[in-house]
Order: structure tokens, then C-alpha cells, then sequence
């Protein structure tokens, strides 16, 4: 799509308390700082001579040291072939230089813009123009604290007490108890299996009676369409115009948190059929690899009306606490003045740190180790499914759930010479396998447990729950990740969230015995 106008006033969208942030007395004294020749006695700074720090070292790993493709059915092989690298991406950052373009710790580690390091947000404003290609002229970026920290900051500026927010029927629960607080409700939005539903959208939108709900109509929205939170699901581009018009049509800012984008796994396949779908995924070009990931809501903004957050958690390091926002110059005008109040720029070792290794990679760089990254957790996804493959009696089928609606799900039955009467019972649960991201959502078929007709959902999901972490694996509750209201959720039990991200093979094979074990033991108690 190639609009490439301008963006359209978007200023009645900010909260009340935005509208009368006035800028910083302090940081608008900044833009005279750097100016040659000027004599600044205005500001509390502190002097750099008294930083206990001359030089900032790190060892950074080249940008090829992950390999760029999932493994095949022959890990072995893969494995001898791929040891570690053992040379490192030395850095080494000064407390001050003669080049005023380079990162130094006088600059980094003192009081400077909200914006963050302009190294930095040159880079990112590059990556994004690349990678993102926003369909409109004059865009700007900013940094933050990472994305929770970059969406607290957008309901300030947006929101305001008593309205609501569109928002997955399963979604992030921190997006949630930020707004919380500020008197700002979750309006939940049906799903299917691409993450939010347009379908579902314009019935919300349409139809919305504003003395019923108690409240106008949204003009906000929250989504994470790349490895939905918890369901892993991957948006495809028809299905973000469709919301994005919709978001036009009915004067909706949509604030796009994209912490998985480049953790585009794809489908999953059983270790038979791997190695045929993955001979090329090493060899493609920066453009053909940049063209095989979906397209970025920007890709389809015209007006201005998206707020995209990312961050540097998944790829490189969650301790950096840094990230970025690519949005309307207006947007990020007025949520630097939040910065400026609250937590500044984000922290100047991180910036100079992870700018220098940006710095060090390249554009070309940093796309080879995404597309390392992304193969890393392709792997670990592969082998959680491959070990629920060898666990239990796995057989596709069409699963009622509107969640899952357009998918292939996976019924899983505890593998038995008696199989026949395990089918009678029915599944014990059932799963999609993730196409993004660091999930596998599980759908717990309680309805089949003997004990169904004396005891709800809610209790049978927390009951599991807890013999499960008793025996030794913790994994996430699906209540948490709903969207209804507290004391409202009764319907949305039944669900658990595995993450493989963090667990090496073995361990990952025994969360998955334990799982086994105690799975069927639960639904045989009678």
C-alpha cells in the first residue's frame, strides 16, 4: 500500500490529562545544550568527571553466531555442525571523545532528552522505514522502557477515566492492570484463528449502545498480533486492513504491541516433513527475508492512527529495558512530555551498550541475527510439540472453539492399548500449534473429566493446576489471560499457557512427562 501522504489531525483522541502536560521547564532548556560555544549554568547536572566510570567494555557476539535454520529431522547432524562460535564483538565505550557523532559515556550516562540517544533512534528510525514501511511521510520515533512501560505511557495520553479499550477476548494481562487503576475498562473482541476477529470488531463497534455499556464508545485499541498473548496466533495482512479500516471507519487508535515480530515461526511440522520446508530458509536474501514476515499494521496506516510498540526484550535482552515507538509526530510529542516527568530517558548504560552493538551489526547485521533468533525458538517450539507427539495419541480435527476457527487443532488422548476407550471418554485437551511467538495455549477438555457434572470449569482448572506444580512444573492459568471482568470469568477456564522459550531440550521433555503423568492421572480420579 503506498499512500505516502501526510497524517491526519489526530488530536482529539488525547486525554484530558495530555492535552495540559505542559512541556518540562528543565528539558526545555535542552535543545541549547549542545549548541558550540555556550556556557550552561541552567540545569543540575553533574559533572561527567565525577561518573565512576572511564570506560565501558562488553563482549558482543557477531551477528551470524546463531545459526539462521530451524533444524531438520536430522539434529544430530545439525548439532555437529553448528558449535559455538568462540569469537566475540569486542566494545569498548569512553567516558568522553573527540568525536561528537559517537557514543560516550558523558552523554550516555548523563540527564539528556526523553527521546533517548539520537544514534539509536536514527538506527530504529531506519529499521522501521526498512522493515515496517509506515504508508505515510513525517512519522516519528521515540524510545522507552520497554513495551509495558511504552503502553502505560499511551494510556496516559490517550485515555481517560471511564472509557474503555478494545482488546482480544484472550489477551495480556499487564495491558490490563495498567489501565485498571485509571478507571479504564477491557472491552473484549471475539477471536478466531488469527488473533482478533474483524467479524467480531464491527459487531462490537457497530452496535455499541453507549447507556447500556456505560460509557462512548472506545476510540483505543490494544493488540498483539504476532504471537497472539497467550494463543500464539500470527495476523496475516488481509486480516489487518480489515481491522485497520474498520479502525478508520469508526475513528479507532490502534496501538499495535509487537514484542514477537520476528519470531515468525510458521506452521509446525512432525519431524518427517521438516527438512523439506526448511533446504532455503538460510539462504534468502535481507529483502526476501524482510517480504516473508507479515506485514506491520503501519504497512497499511495512511492517517497516523497506529501506535507501534517495540522492543529490544525478545531479541536481545528483557534487563535492557528499551524499546521504541514508531508513531504520529503528535502521539510521540506528548508522550515525551510523560517521559519527561515520570521516567526520563530510558537508562543511558542500556542505550550505549545496546547502541553500540547496533552500531557495530548494521541493518544487515541485526536482520542475521533476527533470522537466528528466529530459528532458535523455532527449534524449541518444534520439540515441546514433538514431545507431546511422543506422549500422547495426537489426531487433528476441527475444534468448536471460535478461537480456533480456520486452524488445524490437535485432540491429544492418552496413548493406550485400550485407545478405543480412551476416544469413547473423548480428549483430555487440545491445541493449535503457535505460528509465533514463545506459547503453546491449551484448551483443557474438562467436560470429559468424571467429576464434570459436580464441579465447574474453575475448579477443575485450578485443582490440575496445583497438582501440577506440586509434581513439579509451573505453567500459567488461562483464567489470568482473560478479558472478562474478575468474578465474571467462569466461562473462560479450562486453558493453561506453556512457554517453551526458556527451557533447554531436557527440560522441556520432562515438563512434558510431568505433564503426562499427571494430566491422566487427573482425569482418571473418580
Amino acid at each position: 500500500m503506498q499512500h505516502r501522504g501526510e497524517p491526519i489531525d489526530v488530536s482529539h483522541h488525547l486525554s484530558e490529562i495530555a492535552k495540559k502536560r505542559p512541556l518540562s521547564p528543565l528539558k526545555g532548556l535542552q535543545k541549547y545544550w549542545g549548541k558550540p560555544g555556550i556556557i550552561s549554568l541552567a540545569g543540575g547536572l553533574p559533572s561527567p568527571e565525577y561518573f565512576p566510570f572511564e570506560t565501558l567494555r562488553a563482549d558482543g557476539l557477531p551477528s551470524d553466531t546463531l545459526a539462521a535454520k530451524p533444524k531438520s529431522g536430522l539434529s544430530w547432524l545439525w548439532n555437529l555442525f553448528s558449535s559455538s562460535n568462540s569469537t566475540t564483538l569486542p566494545i569498548t565505550i569512553p567516558k568522553y571523545t573527540s568525536d561528537p557523532a559517537s557514543i560516550n559515556l558523558a552523554t550516555a550516562l548523563q540527564y539528556g532528552m526523553a527521546r533517548g540517544l539520537p544514534q539509536l533512534q536514527d538506527f530504529v528510525k531506519k529499521f522501521s522505514k526498512v522493515v515496517y514501511q509506515p504508508a505515510y511521510e513525517g512519522y516519528a520515533v521515540l524510545l522507552h522502557a520497554g513495551n509495558t512501560d511504552g503502553w502505560a505511557k499511551v494510556v496516559n495520553t490517550l485515555c481517560n477515566p471511564g472509557e474503555g479499550v478494545l482488546v482480544s477476548e484472550w489477551t495480556y494481562p499487564s495491558a490490563i492492570a495498567t489501565m485498571q487503576p485509571y478507571g479504564i475498562r477491557p472491552v473484549k473482541v471475539g477471536m478466531d484463528g488469527e488473533g482478533m476477529s474483524s467479524t467480531s470488531l464491527r459487531e462490537v463497534l457497530g452496535g455499541w449502545d453507549a447507556e447500556e455499556r456505560g460509557m462512548p464508545r472506545p476510540h483505543v485499541m490494544y493488540i498483539v498480533p504476532v504471537g497472539q498473548n497467550p494463543t500464539g496466533a500470527t495476523m496475516h495482512a488481509q486480516r489487518k486492513k480489515e481491522i485497520y479500516d474498520l479502525c478508520v471507519e469508526f475513528d479507532v487508535i490502534i496501538v499495535e504491541d509487537d514484542p514477537y515480530y520476528f519470531l515468525q515461526e510458521g506452521p509446525y511440522a512432525p519431524p518427517h516433513k521438516r527438512s523439506q520446508m526448511r533446504n532455503v530458509m538460510d539462504s534468502v536474501s535481507d529483502e526476501e527475508y524482510i517480504a516473508s514476515l507479515v506485514p506491520s499494521f503501519l504497512r497499511f496506516d495512511y492517517q497516523g492512527r497506529v501506535i507501534r510498540l517495540d522492543t529490544f526484550s525478545k531479541t536481545i535482552a528483557p534487563g535492557s529495558r528499551l524499546g521504541w515507538y514508531t508513531c504520529h509526530p503528535l502521539f510521540a510529542e506528548r508522550i515525551e512530555r510523560v517521559a519527561e516527568t515520570s521516567t526520563q530517558q530510558p537508562c543511558g548504560f542500556g542505550q550505549s551498550i545496546i547502541t553500540s552493538l547496533l552500531l557495530n551489526w548494521g541493518l544487515p547485521g541485526y536482520f542475521r541475527w533476527l533470522r537466528g533468533i528466529r530459528a532458535q525458538y523455532t527449534d524449541r517450539r518444534d520439540y515441546l510439540l514433538d514431545c507431546f507427539q511422543e506422549k500422547f495419541h495426537l489426531e487433528t480435527c476441527t475444534s468448536p472453539m471460535s478461537i480456533w476457527d480456520g486452524s488445524v487443532s490437535y485432540a491429544a488422548y492418552a496413548k493406550t492399548s485400550r485407545g478405543s476407550d480412551e476416544k469413547q471418554r473423548g480428549p483430555m485437551f487440545s491445541f493449535v500449534p503457535p505460528t509465533s511467538g514463545m506459547f503453546l495455549w491449551i484448551r483443557m477438555h474438562f467436560e470429559n473429566h468424571p467429576r464434570f457434572k459436580d464441579e465447574n470449569e474453575e475448579t477443575l482448572e485450578q485443582k490440575l493446576w496445583v497438582a501440577l506444580a506440586e509434581a513439579g512444573l509451573l505453567i500459567g492459568p488461562g483464567v489470568m489471560f482473560s478479558a472478562d471482568p474478575p468474578n465474571e470469568n467462569v466461562k473462560a477456564s479450562g486453558h493453561f499457557r506453556l512457554s517453551f522459550s526458556n527451557s533447554e531440550n531436557e527440560e522441556l521433555k520432562k515438563a512434558v512427562d510431568i505433564f503426562s503423568t499427571v494430566t491422566r492421572k487427573f482425569f482418571k480420579d473418580i
